[in-house]
């Protein structure tokens, strides 16, 4: 107790590390696998990229994460929150890329064993850094346990499905269009596409029929009409219904292009007649599949046009080949028109480059089949979205489900277990035996590894105590931009190689934007690193600040909001601190309930802690968090332990104000588990306890001590102080005195010694003249004159606001009446000065 006497404030830098330190010691976070997924609890990590550090993103995300594993834990049961990074291979190969440049050499010049090998020692040296950064947060994750998606036991995994997958014909090799990154030379996933606004000129070029007429095409990218293969158009167009089934010649090109009806041809667009480029444009390679169209590609993996593009283009930039075209259409009198056209165009988030939609021979994994399980098990409720309207989304794309390219032209990774050998192909866990095999260069992408997530971080394909323990986990939290990429495929894979769903509700928390709107980023320079917060604020502070942000919308980042978690954490220590320092030796936590205000208490204790589990299990986070805080502040700390000052010598009190501690911070520790945690240290030896708070119970409520008519009463007292304080602070009375006055009001036998108290007054039956009568429920407090009250001096002032206000006003209503001034000023300069003379008319309205 004697610490605590010379603790006269929290100090975040000074405790957490030594709090994570006697938690990680524990074991706590690491338990044994035993007992069903019905009994255990567990919560699997969106596992950050080994490349990453902690952003906003994942520091939200691990809060929530964090708070329901801490809330499952405290509940008894067993709980395991599975931690591992993923390896991700395009940017951690291009990290390693970026160092190798820097000394001079490449990955080529290394070659791949070794280019393998230094990627293995930079994430020996960096690939932990978010790990020790969510220790920071205070995420109570199973460190020891801690897995990577090239471990050896998560290869064999990964290996195991892709070749259960190829030999049920679900994996197959095709030339299909992907998303190529010309700067990566690799093809990529949807995730690493990033949109961006451009404005483009719209072409109208004309493309002559054979037997005479022509048809006018609208498009924005004249150097891919180099790979056109047909024309199309709307089968209900009357327009174009008499051209169906004719010929086109491609302009400079000359190739005989037959005209298709296609309902994919929007009539409202262009010229309604759509130029089919099956080699370069996902759609039109839907189109020309089904209608057997050939697929030309005239742009290579480089970026440039190649050998496809004839003579004159093989070798020009995109750019430089749109221009060239764009020159030969005009020579040849073909162009119609030209507008400005802004639309959204991909470009890679790795490499910065444009991406080239490209026919590429990748490996693809047929989904439908997957699909339908996955569909049925949303449908029937087995997995259910929180909030629910993302159930829809889910539904929607999964019912026009495409084929998955899982190749990806990369050195990292896990390589595809296949080799060729002339026209031979093998597809196995080990090489094949005999001579000249030759494996396939590429890797699988990272979403494929992923995807496997839930079972294989608990050790399939063995069949292992963790496996038997912990699957299917209870929840999964992720952003929504990985719904489809990661979340449905979880769950496809979940199913066809568990037979089970891998978990049972999925909460797509809200995105946190920069304080102006905008998305958070470092390269926008309206990013928030929150470590910086946790430095500043406390790790605290940062959680309730992000929880009490969140929402099922996106929001804006408050500092406010942080700011007032760092209220709550230093409220909570310092009324800790009051109470434990007035604690008689031997007083163990009881719930007495004595006077009105202690049933109050108790009664409020009660609701709180059932709204607090409630919230979170409803994933109404904000509501635990501010709830929490108005609970400590308003209930605990500004009404009841004022209320209870004049008696700390009673025991019973004692034990109340020991009983309403304890349970308050076990109640808070899911949300802000340092301060917490720290303060369950320091009560006193003989309270017991568990050792650690983390693993103590969370306490339930008991409707026993529910007493309606306590909380009645002393919300009434309460009305009646803020009418007092209220009137204090209208007439100018200072705070401090006591002001002499009569309870001139009924149904305040117990509680007006509390009014008493906290509205700093001094009641007495009757004492004198009333200078003042202020309405509180069920009568009136007077106010008897003192020299505290100056209602004089009180209407003085008022007469000379009212003074000051009324020639405010005459000004602003001639400088609106000055007809040079509303006819030349800026319409918004004017409304202005309109919105200023209304407030200060409802200012003179209000004295």
């Amino acid at each position: 107790m004697s610490d605590l006497e010379s603790r006269t404030r929290f100090e975040p830098a000074e405790v957490e590390p030594r709090i994570t330190k006697r938690w990680l010691e524990s074991g706590l976070f690491s338990p044994e696998p035993e007992g069903t997924p019905d009994e255990n609890y567990s919560i699997a990590i969106p596992p950050p990229n080994v490349t990453g550090a902690l952003h906003m993103g994942h520091a939200l995300n691990s809060t929530i994460q964090d708070t329901l594993i801490r809330l499952a834990r405290m509940e008894g049961r067993r709980t395991k929150w599975i931690l591992g990074t993923d390896h991700a291979g395009i940017a951690t190969q291009k990290q390693v890329e970026t160092l190798l440049g820097r000394e001079g050499t490449s990955r080529q010049e290394l070659g791949r064993e070794a280019f393998v090998e230094r990627v293995w020692e930079w994430r020996e040296q960096y690939g932990s850094t978010i790990i020790e950064q969510l220790k920071r947060l205070g995420a109570s994750c199973d460190y020891d346990g801690e897995r990577f998606t090239l471990d050896e036991g998560y290869v064999e995994a990964v290996l195991k499905v892709f070749v259960a997958l190829y030999d049920k014909g679900l994996i197959y090799r095709d030339n299909r269009i992907v998303n190529w990154d010309p700067g990566l030379r690799s093809a990529i996933s949807d995730l690493e596409v990033d949109p961006r606004e451009v404005t483009d000129t719209l072409y109208s070029i004309a493309y002559p029929l054979e037997g005479g007429g022509e048809l006018v095409v609208a498009t924005v990218r004249p150097e891919t009409m180099l790979a056109d293969t047909a024309v199309a158009v709307n089968p209900a167009d009357e327009r174009y219904r008499d051209v169906i089934g004719r010929t086109a010649i491609l302009p400079i090109v000359g190739r005989r292009l037959p005209i298709i009806a296609d309902e994919y041809v929007k009539t409202d667009f262009g010229t309604g007649v759509l130029k089919i480029t099956p080699g370069h444009d996902p759609n039109d390679f839907e189109i020309g599949r089904a209608h057997g169209l050939d697929e030309i590609t005239v742009i290579g993996e480089n970026g440039r046009m190649n050998e496809e593009a004839g003579e004159d283009f093989a070798g020009l930039t995109v750019m430089e080949a749109r221009d060239r075209v764009v020159s030969r259409l005009e020579a040849e009198g073909l162009i119609r028109a030209r507008e400005e056209y802004v639309h959204e165009v991909p470009f890679s988030h790795r490499s910065g480059e444009r991406v080239e939609p490209l026919v590429s021979l990748q490996w693809f994994m047929r989904m439908e089949p997957l699909a339908a399980p996955a569909i049925e098990a949303v449908r029937d409720g087995r997995v259910r979205f929180v909030p629910e309207r993302w159930e829809r989304v889910y539904l929607q794309w999964m019912s026009e489900i495409r084929p998955w390219c899982v190749s990806r032209q990369l050195w990292w990774g896990h390589q595809i277990p296949v080799w060729y050998r002339d026209d031979e192909v093998y597809c196995g866990l080990q090489e094949p035996p005999g001579e000249g095999w030759e494996r396939d260069p590429d890797v699988l992408d990272t979403w494929f590894s992923s995807a496997l997530w839930p079972f294989a971080t608990l050790g399939w394909p063995q069949d292992t105590p963790q496996l038997r323990a912990f699957y299917p986990t209870d929840v999964l939290s992720t952003a929504r931009d990985i719904i489809f990429l990661w979340v449905a495929r979880m769950i496809m894979m979940g199913l066809e190689f568990r037979e089970e769903i891998p978990f049972s509700r999925v909460y797509i928390h809200s995105v946190i934007q920069a304080p102006d709107g905008r998305r958070m980023s470092k390269s926008l320079g309206t990013g928030i690193d929150p470590l910086d917060v946790i430095d500043a604020h406390g790790a605290d502070a940062t959680r309730f600040g992000l929880l009490a942000m969140s929402s099922t919308q996106d929001v804006r980042y408050s500092a406010e909001k942080v700011e007032q978690g760092q209220r709550l954490a230093n409220k909570l220590f310092n009324a800790s601190r009051f109470m434990l320092l007035r604690v008689g030796d031997g007083v163990e936590p009881a719930p007495v309930a004595g006077a009105v205000e202690d049933r109050w208490i108790l009664s409020r204790l009660q609701r709180a802690k059932r709204a607090t589990r409630e919230a979170i299990e409803a994933f109404e986070f904000h509501r635990a968090a501010l709830g929490l805080y108005e609970f400590v502040f308003d209930e605990l700390c500004d009404r009841y332990i004022e209320l209870v000052k004049p008696r700390l010598d009673d025991d019973d009190v004692q034990a109340t104000l020991l009983h309403v501690l304890t349970e308050t911070l076990a109640m808070a520790h899911p949300i802000i588990p340092f301060v917490t945690e720290e303060i369950w240290a320091l009560l006193p030896a003989g309270v017991q306890r568990p050792d650690l708070l983390a693993a103590a119970p969370y306490p339930a409520a008991d409707d026993a001590l529910l007493d309606p008519e306590a909380e009645e009463a002393v919300e009434r007292q309460f009305e009646a102080v803020q009418a007092v304080r209220g009137w204090r602070q209208a007439v100018g009375v200072p705070p401090g005195p006591r002001l002499p006055a009569r309870l001139d009001a009924a149904g305040y036998d117990d509680i007006a010694a509390g009014i008493a108290l906290l509205a700093r007054l001094e009641l007495s039956a009757d004492g004198g003249e009333a200078v003042a009568t202020i309405p509180v429920p069920g009568g009136a407090v007077a106010v008897l004159r003192s020299d505290a009250v100056d209602l004089e001096a009180h209407s003085r002032r008022l007469a000379e606001q009212r003074t000051e206000l009324q020639a405010e006003i005459r000004r602003a209503e001639g400088k609106l009446a000055n007809q040079g001034f509303v006819g030349k000023a800026p319409a918004a300069v004017v409304q202005a000065e309109r919105d200023k003379l209304e407030r200060l008319r409802q200012e003179l309205a209000e004295l």
